[in-house]
Parts: structure tokens; C-alpha cells; sequence
């Protein structure tokens, strides 16, 4: 059974996918939301299995905003935005925010429903004007980004990384972290191969990229 959170600020869409989706006995709605604030509160009380999220919602938290909360918090819950917003402006900010599809309120019923199975499967599912490569492209280079902003970094290599871009050697840095040369190039090489990196050029521009210069310890 796929569990669903349905967030739309009206009552009556929501009434209605909520008619639409009980012809389907594999799908149930669990939970419904009028505002982002509230979203968050039951992604968390409820751990729906998808989304559906409108974007344009008062109480000063829109869509966008709420998906990326949740998306941090639970990442397993995938977002589908239910949108008249058919602008390429709107779909590459649903694909930076995280979101698994993106479909119009105009659609075919079975549309959602599909929508529905195939992030549930863990799938990428965009419905709009913009064509598919493009979407891909943007899911391709979001990714890379998220790769960046979320490295697998210990708390030493992160310490060694905002060093080298302060310009440290590494006999200066073995002695401000008080442990030998040799280990300080062991970290540096464990960390260039966890980053894929093969220069010091491209940790640089990693680090200054990812605000390490502005990390305390």
C-alpha cells in the first residue's frame, strides 16, 4: 500500500484527488495539509511514502520550501508537485528542491496515479512542456552538486581540507592538529579520492565552492 500526504490550501482539490485516488486499492491518503507548515508536521508524524505538494500555499512557507524541509528531514517520503505552474522557472527549481515528479492539476487522473507509482519506485516522473533531456541535464547537475555539498568527509578531513585552502604545508598543518606529516598526507590522499578529485586546484575550488573557509573548530 502506498501512503500519501495530499498538501493543497483548497479544500475541494483536495476532495477531489482524494475521490480520484480511492478507485485505486493500492494507494490510501493518510493525511492532508492546507499550508506548508502543517506539511512538515505530518510528514513527520506520518512518514507518507509520497507527497503530493502543491506550491502555492499561505502562511508565508510555499511548496519549494516545504519540500526541501522535508526532503532533509525524510528522504525516504518522495515529492510530487500537483501545479498549474507550467514555466521551466518552476521545474528546475522542483528538480534543485528535490522533488521525484512534477505533473499539472489539468492531468488525466491516470496520470497522477502513475505519478504515484513510479516515485514510490524510487523513478523520476516529469510531465510538463519542457522537454525530458533538459530535465535530465538539471537532474544530472544537481546531483553532482549534492554530491559536493554532502561529502564524506570526517570531521579531521574536513579540519585538513579548510587548512590547505588557508595555505598550509602540510608540516604547518600536522603541527596545528598535533599529529605527524605522514598522516596529514594520508588524509589528503583519502580525501582527494573520496572527492574524485586529482589536483589541489580542483579541492580549492571544492572548498571555496562549499564555504569551508567560513567553518569554525
Amino acid at each position: 500500500m502506498i501512503r500519501v500526504l495530499l498538501v493543497d490550501d483548497h479544500t475541494m482539490v483536495r476532495k477531489g484527488i482524494r475521490m480520484l485516488l480511492q478507485a485505486f486499492s493500492d494507494v490510501t491518503i493518510i493525511g492532508e495539509s492546507q499550508d506548508g507548515h502543517d506539511a512538515i508536521i505530518k510528514a513527520t508524524k506520518f512518514m507518507p511514502d509520497v507527497i503530493l505538494m502543491d506550491l502555492s500555499m499561505p502562511g508565508g512557507l510555499d511548496g519549494f520550501q516545504s519540500s526541501r524541509e522535508i526532503v532533509k528531514q525524510h528522504p525516504k517520503s518522495k515529492i510530487v508537485i500537483l501545479t498549474m505552474f507550467d514555466e521551466e522557472i518552476y521545474i528546475q527549481q522542483a528538480v534543485q528542491v528535490g522533488a521525484y515528479g512534477y505533473i499539472l492539476k489539468n492531468s488525466h487522473g491516470e496520470l497522477l496515479i502513475e505519478a504515484i507509482r513510479e516515485v514510490h519506485q524510487g523513478k523520476r516522473f516529469y510531465k510538463t512542456s519542457i522537454a525530458e533531456e533538459k530535465i535530465k541535464q538539471w537532474m544530472k547537475q544537481q546531483h553532482k552538486q549534492n554530491r559536493e555539498l554532502s561529502p564524506i568527509l570526517t570531521y579531521r578531513e574536513t579540519e585538513i581540507v579548510r587548512l590547505i585552502v588557508l595555505g598550509y604545508s602540510n608540516r604547518e598543518v600536522a603541527d596545528k592538529l598535533l599529529i605527524s606529516v605522514k598522516t596529514v598526507e594520508n588524509h589528503k590522499a583519502n580525501i582527494m579520492q573520496k572527492l574524485e578529485f586529482t589536483t589541489k586546484r580542483d579541492l580549492i575550488q571544492f572548498a571555496i565552492r562549499n564555504r569551508y573557509l567560513d567553518l569554525t573548530f
